[in-house]
């Protein structure tokens, strides 16, 4: 019995698999985990996930190595006692035997191999060391390889929920006919089972211990991974604080740039982003003011020569009955002219008060169905237009200014709507609201995008309208500077364009 050769019955039992979920329950009891849709949550997350498998595979990996390299040595030294057993043994055997002889052969075997269960086999005759043990372990396959082969056969077998080494071997005659492990056949067999559970319950507990180790080794991972986390997002923490003071306004803002890593290229690239913006704002923030300055300045030059155009105009206007046709035309032409251009002049240099933040609010207690008529009967609206103004509504606010603003939304409705126009008063909730409605077709959707917008006007096509196209943005702006808003309302059908103008009832006085 020289050799080995060992036939494999059941395959033996994988590694069990890590307790990953005591893990992990253990982890969210101990450390309070960031928000796991963030960048750190991701990477805390990533990194224990991959410590947690990387432990779980060397877990397996020791476990299949330990136990194979244990259970080798356990068989290697089985078969090393059976081997050494039987040749000992074998010379005191006659042959041919009897169950007397076999069952003596068979307990003096067991004797050297821990207790193990042997079971001598000669022809009809089987002997045991212990007769009521189960002979099952040994199996047909491993018969087949004894009667086969003149060397030791084994195969490891699992019974009972435990595992077992079962070995076989023929008896055979040497040349001097002698019995032993080697030679002609002499018929008898012999078969040994050694228990491996002890071996088995070595592995395992050297498992559990790798298993115990899973929590330090996970809780340790966490831990390096946010101080990691900390030091890579520190920098990405301050350049996103720095890019939300950079959206509010705070051109100046720029970021310290450290090392010469990714984040370091990244705060570099956010500098010079800044620094362009900044320089591109500045210059078109002086070109802003230069044109805001240019059109105030121009405005007021104007206003002189158009006070001696307005005065001769008006006077050329009032003659024009005793001159010629042509020339009364040309007269009347003149004065409408002068006027429209007076009226730009007004705007202009209202719009660029507003700029400058030069305007001033004129606070008074104003009844407001007064002050609608008297805008409407300024204008010669009265007769044009319906008013529901419900008497004792009264407000604090800018007379004058209401009074452009009500004009503005009235004339727009005169000149681009449909009769009958409307005025509606309210006030409702500590608010004041205006409604100004014609019946017209209403406005087209990208015309309601920039109703408010300067020097817009509907009908692009035409050269000349008689708006100057300041007048809805004048409006707006005297509605802020009343703490309110004016607003287009939502189409409905029947009406056309409905401007809604809502003003706090008590107003405080605004520079």
């Amino acid at each position: 019995m020289s050799t080995t050769e060992e036939t494999t019955a059941k395959s033996a039992p994988s590694a069990p698999s890590a307790p990953s979920s005591p893990a992990r329950t253990g982890l969210r009891a101990r450390v309070r985990l960031p928000r796991l849709d963030g960048l750190r949550g991701r990477l805390i997350i990533t990194v224990v996930v991959v410590a947690l498998i990387s432990a779980v595979t060397a877990t397996g990996l020791a476990y299949r190595e330990s136990r194979n390299a244990v259970l080798k040595r356990a068989q290697n030294t089985a078969v090393d006692d059976f081997r050494n057993r039987v040749e000992q043994l074998a010379p005191e055997l006659d042959v041919p035997s009897d169950p007397r002889s076999m069952a003596r052969f068979a307990n003096d075997v067991s004797s050297g191999l821990r207790g193990s269960l042997v079971v001598a086999q000669y022809r009809e005759y089987t002997a045991s060391s212990d007769p009521s043990a189960d002979r099952t372990r040994i199996t047909p396959e491993l018969r087949v390889a004894v009667r086969t082969q003149t060397r030791v056969s084994l195969q490891r077998v699992e019974h009972g929920g435990k595992p077992w080494l079962v070995m076989g071997a023929p008896v055979g005659l040497d040349a001097t006919g002698g019995r032993g492990s080697s030679g002609q056949p002499s018929g008898v067999e012999i078969f040994a089972v050694v228990s491996l559970a002890e071996e088995e319950r070595d592995t395992a507990d050297l498992v559990r211990s790798v298993q115990r180790g899973l929590v330090p080794v996970v809780l340790l991972a966490a831990a390096l991974a946010l101080l990691a986390a900390r030091t890579v997002l520190r920098p990405v923490r301050k350049l996103a604080r720095a890019t939300r003071r950079l959206a509010t306004g705070e051109l100046s803002i720029r970021v310290e740039e450290k090392g010469r890593d990714e984040l370091a290229e990244l705060a570099h690239t956010f500098n010079e982003t800044a620094g362009a913006l900044e320089h591109s704002v500045g210059e078109l923030r002086e070109q802003e003011a230069l044109a805001r300055r240019f059109v105030a300045d121009v405005s007021h030059e104007l206003r002189t020569p158009l006070a001696a155009m307005t005065i001769v105009s008006s006077i050329l206007e009032e003659d024009a009955d005793q001159l010629t046709p042509d020339t009364a035309h040309a007269a009347r032409t003149v004065s409408a002219e002068t006027t429209k251009l007076t009226r730009l002049v007004d705007d202009l240099i209202e719009i660029s008060r507003f700029d400058a933040r030069a305007v001033a609010l004129t606070v008074h207690s104003v009844d407001m169905a007064e002050a609608v008529r008297g805008t409407l009967a300024a204008r010669g609206w009265t007769d044009k237009v319906e008013a529901d103004l419900p008497p004792g509504i009264r407000a604090r606010l800018d007379r004058r200014r209401l009074d452009v603003i009500v004009a503005n939304l009235v004339g727009n409705a005169l000149r681009h709507g449909a009769p009958p126009v409307t005025v509606t008063v309210r006030a409702a909730d500590d608010r004041l609201t205006v409604a100004v409605a014609d019946h017209g077709p209403g406005l087209a959707p990208e015309v309601a995008r920039h109703v408010f917008d300067r020097f817009y006007k509907a009908d692009s096509a035409r050269s000349r309208s008689e708006g100057s196209g300041l007048g809805m943005a004048i409006a707006l702006e005297n509605a802020r500077l009343h703490g309110g808003t004016i607003e287009l309302a939502p189409p409905a059908p029947g009406v056309g364009a409905v401007f809604i103008l809502q003003i706090p009832l008590r107003t405080e006085s605004a520079s």
